[in-house]
């Protein structure tokens, strides 16, 4: 069968249409690789905040959707589990979406503002696994001070590259937030998200002082730390049944989902495990965003497998002499049908080389541009591979019924 390399030569006969099969492919490749790579991104960005909270078991409300539409519940919640066996800290959160003032723009002044999320914690409470917000601690005491987050997009200004220089000569540097004069007192690096472009950091009090028509006692995420050795599960089994209950709508104590995510009262209990998959599951299932892209790999799967069949049916028709030739020599038809799937491989893999090189560039690019963590893995690499050959295949499969209709007698 691969004594003479009849797939080979007759692909490599007609350069040109060739190399418009690659080019066809290779476009393919990129575009499934470009949509995976994005909800990858997504998802990856929806939860880096969440993946740096130093917490076991996490409140939130059960109104809450995702990480930039919560709502907030009384703090005493959050006070409450203190009560449990095996808890060692607690850490309320708050969270909220402000308008920041680029302080160095230069364009129109409608382009200024941009909005950014503000996390408020507890000095001194170690919340983030992140060593420069444990360095700034002291920092986050001031009035009117927050931490910046460097990996934010270039369009909250140049932030961290002013603080630096700034900070030979003592400077600050200062804008604002939701109308209110604030100063840069450090920076840190966590990354911008789907739905938050940029993040800052700063005190409890000051939150409040930025969002001043927050209520007293109300947060967002209660963060709870277990002590070393005890058992997650069990802990969350006392939660569920002890936990009090406050929802006047439903006095009872009420339990549902899973072992790990559950609804007591007025707050809603989650590993931290669970915690992440609450936030990734609202993209996946709660947007358009993941289904359309989704859709953006299928189109590209399609439009490889169109593109690669009219090359292979092409060539079969121009070699269908060829083929009943081999067919009165007494080649059966399984030699034949070998010859044509032979070829789609051989697109395919030859397609999807540069396509995978070229990938690596606009993924670079992307991530430059958008600051999402988007990057090349093994486990998508290899999909967008199979998923290449899977399209050829099938090509060839619908071409290859030209090759079983080739009748010696009729040719010739």
């Amino acid at each position: 069968m691969f004594a003479i390399p009849l797939a080979w030569l007759q692909l490599k006969r007609e350069t040109v249409r060739l190399l418009v099969a690659l080019a066809g492919i290779g476009f393919a490749v990129i575009l499934m690789f470009l949509q995976l790579g994005f909800q990858a991104a997504l998802f990856e960005s929806a939860v880096t905040l969440h993946q740096k909270l130093e917490g076991d078991i996490f409140l939130i409300s059960p109104q809450s959707t995702s990480l930039t539409s919560m709502k907030s519940f009384p703090d005493r919640r959050l006070y409450q589990s203190l009560g449990f066996a095996g808890v060692d800290a607690i850490s309320p959160i708050y969270l909220g979406l402000g308008i920041w003032k680029n302080p160095y723009w230069e364009g129109p002044p409608a382009s200024q503002t941009r909005s950014i999320l503000v996390i408020g914690m507890v000095p001194g409470d170690k919340v983030f696994a992140l060593p420069e917000v444990a360095e700034n601690q002291s920092q986050l005491r001031l009035t009117d001070v927050v931490l910046f987050d460097r990996a934010s997009r270039e369009e909250f200004g140049p932030i961290s590259k002013k603080f630096e220089a700034l900070k030979a000569t003592g400077g600050l540097v200062k804008s604002e937030i939701e109308s209110r004069r604030v100063k840069v007192g450090g920076l840190f690096s966590l990354g911008a998200s789907f739905g938050a472009d940029g993040n800052l950091i700063t005190s409890d009090l000051n939150f409040r002082r930025i969002f001043s028509k927050r209520g007293e006692g109300m947060i967002d995420v209660g963060l709870i730390k277990l002590k070393p050795g005890v058992d997650l599960e069990k802990t969350l089994a006392r939660f569920r049944q002890n936990l009090p209950g406050t929802s006047r709508t439903d006095p009872k104590k009420t339990t549902d989902q899973t072992k790990e995510d559950f609804v007591v009262g007025d707050v809603r209990v989650l590993s931290k495990k669970a915690f992440i998959a609450f936030e990734q599951n609202y993209w996946k299932e709660s947007t358009a965003i993941g289904f359309i892209f989704t859709l953006g790999t299928a189109i590209g799967f399609v439009v490889g497998t169109v593109i690669v069949y009219q090359i292979l049916y092409t060539d079969v028709t121009d070699h269908l002499a060829e083929y009943a030739t081999l067919k009165a020599m007494g080649y059966k038809n399984r030699y034949l049908l070998s010859v044509v799937f032979q070829e789609a491989i051989i697109l395919a893999v030859m397609g999807y080389i540069p396509g995978y090189i070229l990938c690596l560039g606009l993924y670079n690019v992307t991530r430059s541009a958008t600051a999402l963590p988007i990057s090349m893995t093994l486990d998508r690499g290899i999909l967008v591979l199979c998923l290449a050959i899977l399209m050829c295949v099938i090509s060839g499969a619908v071409a290859v019924r030209k090759v079983q209709d080739a009748d010696p007698a009729d040719i010739f």
